[in-house]
């Protein structure tokens, strides 16, 4: 249950999204699923973040929430109690990760290096974020990883683009991206949830590039 593999095959991008104002949370999810993007990973860099996450989780139930931001074993008991279907972390611990194990949701914990891959593949996981993909090497990096390790399959995030994302999406051990373009800023302040379901019907048909 904790392999996240099914996740990374939900959309060829899992968009990234920080919400400040609650009020944003139920509307920027539908007009994700409306533009065919049925997965949102919803950040806990606000103070609001888990009143969202509930919120989607209630509200919107054609989309799969997720957590990412976490970065301790009570943000993770936090947001499952508040309906996460899956967890994210940036990175991981050795305490981190067994607890997440526990969890009984799909797990994407972060890795950047080839040592951290090896000590969570140990851990029976086969599917991973690569965080920060940009700096840490590009597709390059990963391609490079795939041909001692051709098992992980890789959700790039940090530093990825709409127009960086098909290079990652045609290495056959990435599944899907991680990307915040999907959701300005700009327009979640403005409402404008049509801006929003146009960004996810172009990223929905990456994988068709």
């Amino acid at each position: 249950m904790a392999d996240a593999t099914s996740v990374l095959n939900v959309s060829p991008v899992i968009p990234v999204v920080t919400i400040e104002d609650p009020r944003h949370a139920v509307p920027v999810a539908r007009a994700l699923a409306d533009g065919g993007v049925g997965i949102i990973e919803l950040t806990l860099r606000t103070e609001s973040a888990m009143t969202s996450l509930q919120l989607i989780a209630d509200e919107v139930p054609e989309i799969l929430v997720g957590a990412g931001t976490v970065l301790t074993p009570a943000q993770a008991d936090a947001v499952v109690a508040a309906g996460a279907q899956f967890i994210v972390s940036p990175g991981v611990t050795p305490s981190l990760l067994d607890h997440l194990l526990t969890l009984g949701v799909p797990v994407l914990p972060g890795v950047a290096t080839v040592g951290e891959v090896m000590q969570v593949l140990e851990r029976g996981l086969t599917a991973m974020k690569f965080f920060p993909a940009g700096p840490a090497g590009g597709p390059d990096y990963l391609a490079a990883i795939g041909a001692p390790i051709p098992q992980v399959q890789f959700c790039p995030t940090g530093g990825v683009s709409i127009a960086t994302a098909p290079k990652y999406l045609a290495l056959p051990n990435v599944s899907c991206v991680g990307g915040s373009w999907l959701t300005p800023r700009a327009a979640i302040e403005n409402e404008d949830w049509r801006e929003i379901t146009q960004l996810a019907r172009v990223s929905a048909s990456l994988s068709k590039l």
